[in-house]
């Protein structure tokens, strides 16, 4: 079992420290996503208290019933009401999703300068799903890498938009000299957008389990190594975290992942690209420039499996 506070106490301290977040303009959260974030820890808190503060925000509450009524709940009736949601959820998944959806619906949607909208999306929800069936396969917790894998590059759009230089010039600088994008963030900023993502969540009250896999998104295949979170759902992102996204983060993240499925016999590379891009593609934005997780993966040579597991 994963003690998360410790782990997130190891890097960002006892509480939140306002001064060591980038100076950029953060998103605003709903005030009805972060009173039930609160009360959810409440364990004394009921499902009618918090149902009445998804109901304080009409939008909040009709985005949760388009979630629990989708078909993948397979759900023989249609759910009509918050109380009857949270308690059909579960109130940790409930949180889950209103964080997750908020803060996805705070993000700039006009303007941006190296961030295509929908090549954003359709990147995040790819990795997202490729979180989700790594979870599954570590036995890990499949809701909270899906939340996370969605939630990793949440400040991107805005950092890039007010440092639209630097990260101009690392893109240009990809073809020549390929490198990951949080060692040129730390060389040039101080800090990376994985740990300064993490610290914009610990100021709003996020789980701690959520902030880690934020945190420890871009450890890739070294996070195997560490006898605790191998298992979890940040070993899940940080590895969903290597496919190809359009700002290049990791450098040949896809040969990582090849190597992966060299020594871990039930994952198959292609297999599971394909298997993301059929979940995946009933959702996808329209985007001319976007190529699909599986189309990287087919470009690879295909390995030979070892006899060894993760």
């Amino acid at each position: 079992m994963v003690d998360w506070a410790q782990k997130r106490q190891e890097v960002l301290g006892e509480a939140p420290d306002q001064s060591l977040l980038p100076n950029i303009k953060l998103p605003v959260l709903p005030k009805a996503v972060t009173e039930f974030s609160a009360k959810a820890e409440d364990p004394d808190c009921d499902v009618a208290t918090l149902a009445a503060i998804v109901e304080s925000d009409t939008g909040l509450t009709c985005e949760l019933l388009r979630t629990v009524n989708a078909s993948a709940n397979a759900l023989s009736h249609r759910i009509a009401s918050a109380r009857h949601a949270i308690a059909t959820l579960g109130i940790r998944r409930t949180k889950l999703h209103l964080l997750t959806a908020a803060v996805q619906n705070s993000l700039p949607a006009r303007g941006l300068k190296l961030v295509n909208l929908a090549t954003y999306w359709n990147a995040n929800l790819e990795r997202a799903i490729l979180a989700r069936k790594l979870a599954k396969l570590l036995k890990a917790d499949e809701d909270l890498a899906f939340s996370a894998g969605l939630l990793v590059d949440f400040l991107l759009p805005t950092l890039t938009n007010e440092r639209d230089g630097e990260y101009l010039n690392f893109l240009k600088e990809q073809d020549e000299n390929p490198a990951n994008l949080i060692e040129f963030e730390r060389k040039l900023f101080g800090w990376d957008h994985a740990e300064a993502a993490a610290r914009v969540m610990f100021s709003w009250g996020f789980p701690d389990d959520l902030i880690c896999c934020v945190l420890y998104h871009h450890h890739g295949l070294q996070i195997l190594a560490d006898r605790e979170l191998r298992h979890s759902a940040a070993a899940a992102v940080a590895l969903a975290s290597l496919m190809p996204d359009p700002l290049r983060q990791a450098a040949c993240g896809i040969n990582h992942l090849q190597k992966l499925g060299e020594i871990w016999n039930a994952f198959d590379l292609q297999k599971f690209a394909d298997a993301v891009y059929a979940e995946y593609a009933p959702h996808a934005r329209e985007s001319a420039s976007y190529i699909p997780f599986y189309e990287h993966a087919r470009k690879l040579p295909q390995p030979e499996l070892a006899e060894a597991a993760v």
